[in-house]
């Protein structure tokens, strides 16, 4: 029994984390029915998937879709992938006060019709597991981030400025910074 539980908890621990998806419809006063969507901690595997079905699960015409931003990155592919499904559903994006969007976030925010930040936003090439040659990196590199940058209207130059930028720093990016990206 316990070589059971043991064998439970090695499988729990060596399963990827998740990020918190969440989705909800409310209704506000002055604009009528929303649509949140909020996207907390690790970005992984899977997530475009819980928030495929967060989205199904709040079918109909909504004023507004905002997309609230706390997230400290994870799979910059999976993010890519969350962000065309987050701006062809009409989505806004919003960095709260309190809140923080680091490494891969960039590219849910990017996906944003209109991009708000009141956090902080930090950017630093992706962790490649595989190690940081230039071959690892390569197979690590989700595919052509300028291009998904360049489809959300955010600059180009900004996935150039992350690959610059070792995985183990941050740059936080200042007001100017922003606008200069079109982040904000």
């Amino acid at each position: 029994m316990i070589r059971i539980a043991l064998l439970c908890v090695a499988a729990l621990c060596a399963s990827p984390v998740l990020a918190k998806v969440e989705v909800e419809a409310a209704e506000q006063k002055n604009i009528g029915r929303i649509l949140i969507a909020k996207i907390s901690e690790d970005i992984a595997p899977g997530d475009y998937e819980a928030l495929f079905k967060g989205l199904q699960a709040h079918p109909g015409k909504f004023a507004r879709k905002i997309l609230l931003l706390d997230n400290i990155g994870g799979s910059a592919a999976e993010a890519m992938r969350m962000g065309r499904l987050l701006r062809e559903t009409g989505f806004d994006t919003l960095v709260p006060a309190k809140g923080v969007c680091q490494g891969s976030c960039v590219y849910l925010l990017a996906a944003g019709r209109k991009k708000t930040v009141r956090g902080y936003v930090g950017i630093h090439r992706p962790h490649f597991p595989a190690g940081e040659s230039a071959q690892a990196r390569l197979g690590g590199m989700p595919a052509d981030p300028a291009g998904y940058l360049r489809d959300m209207g955010v600059a180009p130059s900004l996935a150039a400025d992350m690959q610059a930028i070792e995985p183990q720093r941050m740059r936080v990016l200042s007001a100017d910074d922003l606008a200069r990206y079109r982040l904000n």
